[in-house]
């Protein structure tokens, strides 16, 4: 199974540290963001792994590089300016292969297991799903939430809301209709398939923070090295 980190976002609620820095390689508990999501995805044994890029996007090859130091195969899909989120997937889709592939955000720090994503992938091939996303509690900074959940269907109207982790599982048969090298949102596309019955949902109630603000990323910074310091007697 193949995964991708997004990774080609401004970060413009992040200046000034995004001026001089891609957002996910901004670091919290000592580590850049996207390597939380990098050493996650090794564990699950997923080890194909395609980061888009846009801003400063050869820092983010440099840092990397090949994945080999995780264990990990990394390939990069650079783009001129940054296609949003569904435009950035269909231009990576030729790195992706035929089978449905897990989707992360790089600016966001989860204890989401991805060793899921294969059992999700079958789920959705019995099912002739094109999506399958996971929600969480709306955070204070987006209350209302983005869609409904029900028998373990996405639902774009209803109540209660809950709000799109940015992790997701997606058949390449969700973008057929967005030309490679354009900008497109993936929120209309998940609204469209869930109408359709197409996309699947599922809810997770563990830690979930989006480093949006540098105020955020100083919080979750300190909370990761709480969490790394030793107890006193241990």
């Amino acid at each position: 199974m193949h995964a991708m980190i997004l990774a080609a976002g401004r970060g413009e609620r992040m200046r000034p540290l995004t001026d001089t820095c891609p957002k996910p390689l901004l670091r919290a508990g000592g580590r850049a963001l996207i390597e939380w999501q990098l050493l996650a995805l090794r564990r699950a044994g997923i080890v194909d792994v395609v980061i888009n890029h846009a801003h400063l996007g050869a820092m983010i090859e440099q840092a990397l590089g090949d994945g080999s130091r995780w264990g990990l195969r990394v390939r990069y899909s650079p783009e001129r300016e940054a296609l949003e989120t569904a435009g950035g997937i269909a231009n990576a889709l030729p790195l992706l292969g035929d089978d449905p592939f897990l989707v992360m955000a790089g600016d966001v720090y989860t204890t989401f297991d991805p060793a899921r994503a294969p059992t999700i992938a079958a789920q959705m091939q019995a099912a002739g799903l094109a999506a399958w996303c996971v929600l969480i509690d709306n955070p204070p900074h987006h209350a209302e939430g983005d869609f409904a959940l029900r028998d373990g269907h996405l639902l774009a109207d209803g109540a209660p809301r809950l709000t799109f982790s940015g992790i997701g599982v997606y058949r390449a048969a969700l973008f057929d209709g967005i030309t490679p090298g354009t900008k497109a949102p993936l929120a209309p596309l998940l609204r469209a398939a869930a109408r359709r019955r197409l996309a699947g949902a599922e809810y997770f109630g563990g830690h979930w923070t989006d480093a949006g603000t540098p105020q955020r990323l100083a919080e979750l910074d300190a909370q990761l090295m709480r969490q790394a310091r030793p107890r006193n007697g241990a």
